[in-house]
């Protein structure tokens, strides 16, 4: 009978145990919400194309200019040089544990780890490596690189790698090939995500003391390519490391399809248009490669190669919402820092007319930071989720906003009229400004006056027109062109009244820990990061973290909606205008897959066709 009576609760707490084990199993995937969509047995990715031709070159064209071939660190972050690890061209050198699918919203399958374990709490993480995972140099992917990786971040690296270690509790080796991050308090659900992505470098190719320098001396990575040339400043040269271990890994089949990949830097948008229509570049699609505008396809597609065919302007659908770039303030400075200020000034960029009359009103004013999308709170009230999120901070959220009715005659493209300048005074008066003989004076007397950074013809024709609005309600607005050197060392000090700039590479279905950097209040002060507006608002921070801690989809969407509500209120910048379509143009030797990724296109899966 005692044997009996012991044994039935250990029989329950064996049945206990292995139901944890079995929900604790590796698996192949993981996503933010939900299950990935790809199967465990998934040959490649959807907008890849596995039996994609290799061979041949590339050369992509750049704007600006490098001094340092290490992407981690803070010194020369925003002059390193491209294709390093590149959210365009793809990582040619480092790369991450696990790989993003661009079809879906936020889901990662295996890289240099094949498969990864979590808890249903996501308390930890076990990455298991791939034991095929290997160094340009032949030497295994580590444990001990993983570990040798974070703990550099930490003391030597740049935002936002420095910062990961504050959410990690320990990183233990747990196997030959294992490795296994244990979270603290401070992490979030999307974090196991963020870990997976972290690019990993090899501890026995760098030094953590001299890790912090700028470089120039070829790194090793374990991607696809290896540094061939180096030409300061000017050109970066990739080719083919033809003993890549990760050629036949799921996630990079039909990926890097090009033998030699060459970089080209040029000072100006100009000259790289020029460079591409003698055809030194393969792709143009504008200074960034966030794409052309119709107007500029328009004006100067005429040249002979676009006229014969040589080369192609193609668009592409984004299904996703789009990157929201526009005038960002910066309010540490105490002439932006009333919110009334900011929303007055935002009432006069004139999209009607620029929409008219530069891009042929074939784009949409932009007004949400998730546009398009469910998570957007344009047109949506305020459901009962978002009202609890947002109840303690009633009175950062304007009403229009919080009902869903904001932006509802901005949409519409009409030109700037009377009542929006009547209303733009109002609330420049209400924050304690008045006109003055023509000229609007702060609230101790001075002339209101500022200056906006520029770095292309583009940004200046918008400007100009925000700049004659402005000028109309007797503000001084002085305009200055930068070249990209100069705007990167601005952006990094936060040193400019207003520039016009994008708050994300790309819009995203799934934004998750990007939103510290770029809203969050310790960022703000943060040298390098990318809350370029300063934005420092405990209602911000609270929303980011809510959503980070969701546990399901109608929690999520609720504290994205409410993080948007928060930001559209606040004004912190003028966003200006998109499309839902994506042009590039390139040289008819280039061939892509048929299928595109959520963002339109991705330059990596592309390929040359064979001679």
């Amino acid at each position: 009978m005692i044997f009996r009576f012991f044994a039935i609760p250990a029989l329950l707490a064996l049945l206990a145990a292995g139901a944890a084990m079995a929900q604790e199993a590796p698996r192949h995937g993981i996503a933010m919400n939900g299950e990935p969509a790809l199967p465990d047995n998934f040959s490649n990715f959807p907008y890849a194309d596995p039996d994609a031709p290799k061979g041949g070159e590339i050369t992509y064209c750049v704007v600006g200019s490098f001094d340092n071939l290490n992407p981690f660190i803070l010194k020369s972050m925003r002059s390193t040089a491209r294709g390093v690890i590149d959210t365009i061209f793809g990582n040619f050198v480092f790369e991450p544990l696990m790989r993003r699918n661009g079809a879906e919203p936020f889901s990662l399958y295996g890289l240099l780890a094949e498969s990864v374990e979590m808890d249903a709490d996501r308390t930890y993480a076990e990455f298991h490596l791939n034991p095929k995972a290997k160094w340009s140099d032949g030497k295994p992917v580590t444990p001990e690189d993983v570990i040798f990786t974070y703990e550099t971040f930490a003391k030597k690296g740049r935002p936002p790698y420095s910062s990961r270690m504050a959410r990690i509790e320990k990183i233990e080796r747990t196997g030959e090939h294992s490795v296994r991050f244990t979270f603290n308090d401070q992490s979030d659900r999307e974090f196991p995500l963020v870990v997976a992505l972290t690019p990993v470098i090899p501890a026995h190719a760098f030094d953590r003391e001299t890790f912090d320098q700028t470089t120039l001396k070829p790194v090793i990575g374990s991607g696809p390519y290896v540094i061939d040339q180096v030409v300061p400043g000017r050109r970066v040269s990739f080719k083919r490391n033809p003993e890549y271990w990760g050629k036949d890994v799921p996630s990079m089949r039909g990926f890097q399809n090009y033998d030699r990949v060459t970089i080209e830097y040029f000072l100006n948008g100009n000259a790289q248009f020029e460079a591409f229509k003698k055809g030194l570049c393969s792709v143009y699609a504008g200074a960034d490669y966030t794409g052309l505008d119709p107007n500029t396809i328009a004006r100067d597609f005429d040249f002979p190669a676009a006229k014969n065919g040589d080369v192609v302007v193609e668009s592409f659908e984004m299904k996703i919402p789009p990157a929201v770039s526009g005038f960002v303030f910066n309010t540490r400075r105490e002439k932006f820092a009333d919110p009334r200020v900011r929303r007055a000034l935002g009432m006069l960029y004139d999209f009607g007319w620029v929409n008219k009359n530069v891009y042929n009103g074939q784009y949409e004013r932009t007004l949400s930071y998730w546009q398009g999308s469910e998570l957007s709170a344009l047109g949506t009230p305020a459901n009962q989720k978002e009202k609890e999120l947002l109840a303690p901070h009633q009175d950062k959220v304007l009403p229009s906003v919080m009902e869903g009715t904001y932006g509802a005659e901005d949409g519409k493209g009409g030109e700037i009229g009377r009542d929006q300048m009547r209303e733009a005074l109002r609330l420049l008066q209400e924050a304690g400004y008045r006109l003055d003989g023509g000229v609007m004076r702060d609230p101790q007397g001075n002339p209101f006056a500022f200056e906006i950074l520029l770095v292309s013809a583009e940004q200046e024709r918008l400007a100009a027109v925000f700049q004659r609005s402005l000028t109309r309600l007797g503000i001084n607005v002085t305009l200055r062109m930068l070249d990209d050197a100069q705007i990167q060392q601005r952006k990094q000090t936060f040193d400019f009244d207003v520039l016009i700039a994008s708050v994300g590479f790309f819009g995203t279905l799934s934004p998750g820990i990007e939103q510290i950097n770029r809203w969050g209040s310790e960022a703000a002060k943060a040298e390098g990061s990318f809350n370029l507006a300063g934005v420092a608002d405990p209602a911000v921070d609270a929303m980011i973290e809510a959503m980070l801690n969701a546990r399901d989809k109608e929690t999520y969407v609720a504290a994205v909606r409410a993080l948007d509500r928060l930001l559209i209120s606040g004004a912190y910048m003028v966003p200006t205008q998109h499309n839902n379509q994506v042009w590039i143009a390139y040289w008819n030797y280039l061939q892509h897959p048929e299928t595109a990724p959520l963002n339109g296109f991705d330059l990596s899966a592309w390929w040359r066709k064979p001679e």
